[in-house]
């Protein structure tokens, strides 16, 4: 197989916003990074784990071209020192293991700087379902039938059908493959909408390519790290930490909050008038989205915000007759936008792939993410995440008031 990855700018916008407050903030900071595939049926043979291990081996060759990096520079959030660095760096083909001794017959897991470990992680994702794809189907059948569903959406958006107002492409880590991906990207960003604007894709090398905005600001990741990293820290307050260090770095540039690293009632303690004024709006991932909406819209609310100055991203399983169904919801509420990868990236005859990868550990200690579902939470210890949710439920329970209402 040709490359698969060929610039080091085919990675999500949020890899670059985290990487840079990584950089300055917590460069000491090292994690670990494993890889899951959640479809039980689904099984990697030992060939392809030896093409995604050859794919990762060539994605470790590349580095950052001048051209790349000037367009990362002309970014308005993105500073030289971040830049500078970049220029020197490159993946570590040490920091990754892999075997066979897992249900699916592949494990991936990085160890690392997580300046280093954080970047691994879409590429890693994006080898592993283009090589599954090409290998354990017909590739042509599939991307024809992509093609087909891809034209029957344009359709659809073209005759207003679908009305979603603001919607990005955020498929990198689930693509058929870059083929699959660039002609989408492409396909939206030329077609008439109606009820509807496309407004960028995640992917900072197809941003680049068509002229488009960067979308994506923060991962659980963050909020994991800064959050539950510091073992002086109690992790209850991971919102406050990874929000704090976010402002530190930006300011008011790039700020969409994501509410549900700890589940989003214990993000609301901390996401007070300080943190809801100066953050553009706050990024919906797990839980009933109308539940979620109307929430965040009644928070606002109780601190004087207007809702509809706060933009309301949803990015859970999103397809476009949901996505419409939500914004028609929200009308006159809040704004509203929308983050659809699997669906526009790799939407074919074919079920796709539930793959991730996640931090399971930041400097030689268990973290986890407790979701709004308990189907979306990660960790690999159970005796940590039931510390970490005594942790949440004492502050819930016991806590007067907000942390801080400034």
């Amino acid at each position: 197989m040709e490359p698969i990855i060929t610039s080091l700018l085919e990675t999500d916008a949020y890899k670059f916003s985290m990487g840079q407050a990584i950089y300055h903030q917590f460069s000491e900071y090292k994690t670990t990074w494993s890889f899951k595939c959640r479809n039980e049926e689904v099984h990697f043979t030992p060939e392809m784990v030896e093409e995604i291990k050859r794919q990762i081996r060539m994605y470790c060759d590349l580095r950052f071209k001048e051209d790349e990096l000037d367009y990362l520079n002309n970014i308005k959030w993105i500073r030289g020192s971040y830049v500078d660095f970049l220029r020197l760096w490159k993946p570590r083909f040490d920091d990754f293991s892999f075997g066979t001794d897992a249900p699916c017959g592949l494990t991936i897991e990085t160890r690392g700087t997580w300046l280093n470990t954080s970047m691994y992680e879409i590429p890693t994702l994006a080898i592993v379902n283009e090589v599954y794809f090409r290998m354990a189907y017909d590739y042509n059948k599939l991307f024809e039938s992509f093609k087909e569903r891809l034209e029957d959406k344009i359709k659809k958006l073209e005759a207003g059908e679908y009305e979603l107002g603001a919607f990005s492409e955020f498929g990198l880590r689930r693509r058929l493959s870059g083929e699959a991906q660039d002609l989408a990207v492409l396909e939206l960003s030329t077609a008439h909408l109606k009820n509807s604007k496309f407004v960028g894709t995640s992917n900072i090398y197809l941003a680049k390519k068509h002229n488009l905005t960067p979308v994506g600001t923060m991962a659980h990741e963050w909020i994991m790290c800064v959050g539950q990293g510091n073992h002086k820290h109690n992790p209850a307050y991971s919102n406050w930490y990874a929000l704090d260090a976010w402002v530190k770095e930006y300011g008011v540039l790039n700020g969409t909050a994501l509410t549900d690293a700890i589940t989003t009632k214990c993000f609301l303690k901390d996401f007070q008038l300080t943190f809801s004024t100066l953050f553009s709006g706050v990024r919906h991932d797990s839980g009933d989205p109308y539940e979620w909406g109307e929430l965040m819209i009644e928070h606002y609310k109780s601190l004087g915000i207007d809702p509809l100055t706060k933009t309301l991203l949803f990015s859970d399983s999103l397809d476009f007759e949901r996505a419409t169904k939500i914004c028609r919801y929200f009308k006159g509420k809040a704004k509203t936008a929308f983050g659809i990868g699997t669906f526009i990236a790799n939407d074919t005859c074919v079920p796709a792939l539930n793959i991730v990868m996640k931090t399971t550990a930041c400097n030689g200690c268990d973290v986890a993410k407790i979701s709004d579902v308990e189907g979306k939470s990660v960790c690999k210890n159970p005796d940590y995440v039931h510390y970490l949710k005594r942790c949440i439920e004492w502050r819930m329970n016991n806590e007067t008031g907000d942390s801080l209402r400034v």
